[in-house]
C-alpha cells in the first residue's frame, strides 16, 4: 500500500493505492489520525485500492468516528471496485455518508 498526502485550502487529501489490508493498515491509521489532527477536513481517495479487508475497513471506520467526535469531516471519494464491494456487502455506505459513484454510469448519466 502507498499513501500520498497533499494539503490545500480545502484540507488534506490522502490518496491510497494498493491493498488496504491487515498487512498495511498500521501506516494508514497513523496517516489518517495525523491528518485529522492537522486539518478539520480530510478527503481519502480510494480509486487505487485493490483490496479492502475488515482490518482496512476498521481503520476507515475509526477515522470517520474520530473526525465526527472532534467536529471534523472525513470524506471517502473515488471508490474503487474493491471498496464499493465491501461497503455494499456490509451496508456501510450510509455510515460514511459519501456518494459512491460507479464509473461509467455516472459519466453516461451526465450526457
Amino acid at each position: 500500500m502507498e499513501i500520498s498526502k497533499r494539503r490545500d485550502s480545502d484540507g488534506i487529501h490522502l490518496t491510497v493505492t494498493g491493498e488496504l489490508s491487515i498487512y498495511s493498515v498500521h501506516d494508514l491509521k497513523q496517516e489518517l489520525l495525523g491528518a485529522l489532527q492537522e486539518a478539520p477536513e480530510v478527503e481519502v481517495h480510494l480509486g487505487g485500492v485493490t483490496e479492502l479487508d475488515t482490518a482496512g475497513l476498521q481503520v476507515l471506520y475509526l477515522a470517520k468516528r474520530e473526525a465526527v467526535a472532534h467536529g471534523g469531516t472525513l470524506r471517502l471519494v473515488e471508490h474503487s471496485d474493491a471498496t464499493r464491494e465491501v461497503l455494499d456487502l456490509l451496508h456501510l455506505s450510509p455510515y460514511f455518508g459519501d456518494p459512491v459513484l460507479i464509473p461509467g454510469v455516472a459519466e453516461e448519466a451526465a450526457r
